[in-house]
């Protein structure tokens, strides 16, 4: 069954299935459990199915079976109130709200005290849970008796209006969402990006005000939950700037991507027609001009010991690995569009990060073309530098480092480029060297105590010209094809920027113009197009843990 199917079915049965689940449970709250438990389980269930001949007849097998479930797990630890003595929790009998004794009328009391703000909710339970006196409970939260009483008129009207209506049911409620990635442009700070979306309900918060702002209740009854559960997390969120502060309400402040098919089929299709001229006649030049054995392109990676005696040269196809994606995303900066800065779309972020954030969302089921290329266990182009020199590398399907560096790259890049600087000038400790060979920077052989050498294993750029030559090789290259990039480019960034909610418009046009540049999608088409047409050679599985790592003259 489509989703809009689906979700129209199981609001229809969300009053009998609740209904059922009360009549089998001790208390409110293992009935909501069971009742959701049921619920989720059916929705999932007909999102594949098409054959549902008797609906009703599916449900309550599917509410029987988890019932099921429920008894054998729960049978001898049932916890929560029981629904005679929620009916004590009343305390207020001149209350304006018309409470009856219906389990469910108490039930809806309950949960609309849960969508009273903060204060409000810290006055009500106080004065009519707790019996405590109004000048005690405006003492102790500091604010004036009249607040107190403001407070709780305003509450009655807010929960008498929550029990005449019926709350929404949302898809997120049933099918919460999960990013299918998220990352920085820019520097991180003390805080990961994973600390931001840390669990699934931050994630579904940033989601819910993707376009729209939206108050902590209007998050909470869009997720179908309390408030209670969402304003830590909005707060922490909005502390770090990941969600935008209007008066009372709350927008992302970060693009979360929805790709379709049809605009990751445009952006395939343009990259592949991108790199084919790009890529092709850059590893053709490469080849052809002999640069590739210029002395300033240091490499002694190899798959065998490191000779004592001799200096290895690293194989033309393992130095290519590196400089072809360096190479197409530093090289022609000069004919890159440059009319927005970093500056002016980043955000400084209270743990000393300065960078802009962006998450994705694909759904489920998405037919793409079977050549599709896909950016697998990908990070990068990442670089830091010292001054002087600066370490560039990306992470891919390709390379073995896998979690090695995660976001410790910056700590890590400082500490190699110290190393190198170092070693060229003395020993460094066995300890040294240990740390470095295990993160495949270089190779050791011999006594350490006695005969003994090391080779790096990366790409090292040794002066500024030569650094300069291979950037000019892929500038003229972009300006040659310069007409047409800019022909490809032109449709697809329409149809991106058209995606964008309006207040990120110039996030999402600031990040456009790097597409053919320091731009990953680029380089890794670059790399497939090598490939397949065989001028690139998969790496072996000795050069994996050194691939595409550079060291070079630092760049400003």
């Amino acid at each position: 069954m489509n989703r809009q199917d689906v979700e129209k079915t199981i609001t229809e049965y969300l009053k009998p299935i609740f209904g059922f689940a009360l009549k089998r449970c001790k208390s409110i709250h293992d009935a909501e459990d069971l009742a959701q438990e049921i619920a989720t389980r059916a929705f999932h269930a007909l999102l594949i199915k098409d054959d549902v001949a008797d609906m009703g007849k599916f449900i309550w097998t599917v509410a029987h079976n988890t019932l099921s479930n429920y008894y054998r797990d729960y049978a001898k630890s049932m916890v929560g109130v029981s629904i005679d003595e929620v009916a004590e929790l009343i305390a207020d009998p001149h209350s304006e709200i018309n409470v009856s004794d219906s389990t469910e009328s108490i039930r809806r009391l309950r949960s609309e005290i849960a969508y009273l703000s903060k204060l409000q909710r810290r006055i009500v339970i106080a004065y009519y849970f707790e019996n405590r006196r109004q000048a005690d409970i405006a003492r102790e939260l500091g604010i004036p008796l009249g607040t107190v009483k403001w407070h709780l008129f305003e509450a009655k009207k807010e929960l008498k209006r929550g029990m005449d209506i019926m709350r929404k049911t949302s898809d997120l409620k049933f099918n919460p969402i999960k990013f299918h990635s998220f990352g920085i442009n820019g520097s991180a700070g003390k805080k990961s990006v994973d600390e931001f979306f840390r669990s699934m309900l931050s994630q579904n918060i940033c989601y819910c005000v993707r376009n729209t702002a939206k108050t902590v209740n209007e998050i909470a009854d869009d997720m179908g939950v309390s408030p209670v559960y969402v304003e830590s997390e909005v707060e922490f969120l909005a502390e770090y700037e990941l969600l935008q502060v209007q008066k009372d309400k709350f927008i992302v402040n970060f693009i979360i991507s929805e790709p379709t098919a049809e605009l990751l089929t445009m952006q395939d299709n343009m990259y592949k027609r991108a790199t084919e001229l790009f890529a092709n006649d850059l590893y053709d030049e490469l080849v052809s001009s002999g640069i590739l054995d210029n002395p300033d392109i240091l490499c002694s990676q190899t798959d065998k010991p490191v000779s004592l005696t001799e200096t290895h040269k690293a194989d033309h196809n393992f130095i290519m690995w590196t400089l072809i994606p360096y190479i197409a995303a530093w090289s022609g900066e000069g004919l890159m569009d440059k009319g927005i800065s970093f500056e002016e779309v980043a955000t400084i972020r209270p743990d000393g990060a300065h960078n802009i954030c962006h998450a994705s969302v694909v759904p489920d089921k998405m037919i793409l073309p079977e050549d599709y290329v896909y950016m697998k266990n990908w990070c990068g182009p990442m670089w830091n530098g010292n001054g002087e020199r600066m370490l560039w590398q990306i992470d891919s399907q390709w390379s073995a480092r896998g979690e090695d560096h995660g976001f410790q790259y910056t700590e890590d890049a400082r500490r190699i480029l110290s190393l190198y600087e170092r070693e060229s000038k003395e020993r460094l400790s066995k300890d040294e060297y240990a740390w470095l060979a295990e993160h495949g920077y270089i190779k050791t052989n011999g006594d350490y105590e006695g005969q003994f050498k090391s080779s790096w294993q990366i790409v090292v750029l040794a002066s500024k010209e030569i650094n300069d030559k291979l950037l000019a090789i892929g500038e003229r290259i972009k300006e040659k094809h310069k007409v047409e990039f800019d022909a490809l480019k032109a449709p697809y960034a329409e149809a991106v920027l058209k995606s964008v909610p309006a207040h990120l418009k110039k996030v999402k046009a600031y990040e456009l113009q790097f597409v053919f540049y320091s731009d990953g999608w680029f380089l890794i088409h670059c790399i497939t197009t090598l490939l397949k047409n065989g001028k690139l050679k998969e790496p072996t599985e000795g050069q994996r843990k050194s691939l595409t790592t550079l060291i070079a003259p630092y760049k400003q």
